[in-house]
């Protein structure tokens, strides 16, 4: 088992950051890169494996609204990259540069309902400028996360492809065990990217942890073979209005729940929305005995 990091926006938060801008937590990037190291390295230290970029949220044209040339906002999504890198210096941990769906960018929430009311072209673009500027950045391996569409998720897959298919996992946002937030099956899910050249892995992230052992159950009749990659977030619901989490939920699986999931074939675990460096640490000390 391979433990990942957590919600890097929790870790951020934790250390007096303001996210709650459109870029997210990209916002430190540009305001506070020290901050951002640091909430990577807390990650490290807790015994993450794979931590991921700031990237999530945006692309060149995000920081360009937010008032940076365009040379400074392609120079800003390489950092994200570089910061990360520095993060994990003199460690065995590895980067993987975030891509978050074209929802993200939009920052409405409409990451979780799959509907974006823009032309399917400018998905397109945004992915394909994006990715064509994070393959090239350093990072160890592509996250593709909280995807709500299997059609965004295979579009994603070839753009990677042209780019020399560097190694990816694909996860998506699950509303349920049975669909995605976009309403597509684990069945249309898994099979618009079990086919990518180099596929590290298939999953689930910033989903309920309830959800998950179903989703693992269904996702291995599908494809029995492929590693899979499961982040959950806390629990709790995603207000989009108030920009908050609402409810109740765990942050982490308990030692039962964690040996099922490996059983049902989970390389790589971590945590997703509300889950910090502290359950991670924890997370990484009830994995040991599963190594």
């Amino acid at each position: 088992m391979v433990v990942i990091d957590g919600g890097l926006s929790t870790a951020l938060e934790l250390l007096g950051a303001d996210v709650s801008g459109s870029l997210w937590t990209a916002q430190t990037v540009v305001d506070n890169p020290a901050i951002l190291e640091r909430a990577h390295r807390s990650f490290v230290e807790a015994g993450s494996q794979i931590i991921a970029t700031a990237s999530y949220q945006c692309g060149q044209s995000q920081f360009e609204s937010c008032g940076l040339t365009p040379a400074q906002s392609r120079q800003a999504l390489l950092d994200t990259t570089l910061i990360a890198r520095r993060a994990v210096a003199g460690t065995n941990t590895l980067v993987a540069a975030s891509i978050g769906p074209f929802g993200a960018c939009l920052a409405d929430g409409s990451e979780y309902t799959g509907r974006y009311d823009v032309e399917w072209s400018e998905v397109e673009d945004y992915h394909r400028h994006k990715l064509n500027i994070l393959v090239d950045s350093g990072a160890d391996l592509i996250a593709v996360e909280t995807i709500p569409l299997a059609d965004e998720a295979r579009l994603i897959a070839e753009i990677l492809q042209e780019c020399g298919s560097p190694p990816a996992w694909f996860s998506f946002g699950f509303a349920d065990s049975a669909v995605t937030y976009g309403g597509n099956t684990v069945s249309q899910a898994v099979a618009s990217v079990v086919d990518y050249d180099n596929l590290v892995g298939v999953g689930i992230n910033c989903t309920r942890p309830d959800y998950v052992e179903g989703l693992l159950l269904a996702m291995g009749q599908l494809a029995p073979t492929t590693a899979f990659v499961v982040y959950p977030n806390h629990g709790r619901e995603w207000d989009a209005m108030g920009r908050c989490w609402i409810g109740s939920g765990e942050s982490i699986p308990s030692t039962a729940e964690l040996t099922r999931w490996v059983q049902l074939g989970a390389k790589f675990i971590g945590g997703c929305c509300g889950v910090g460096p502290d359950e991670i640490a924890e997370l990484a000390r009830r994995s040991r005995p599963l190594d």
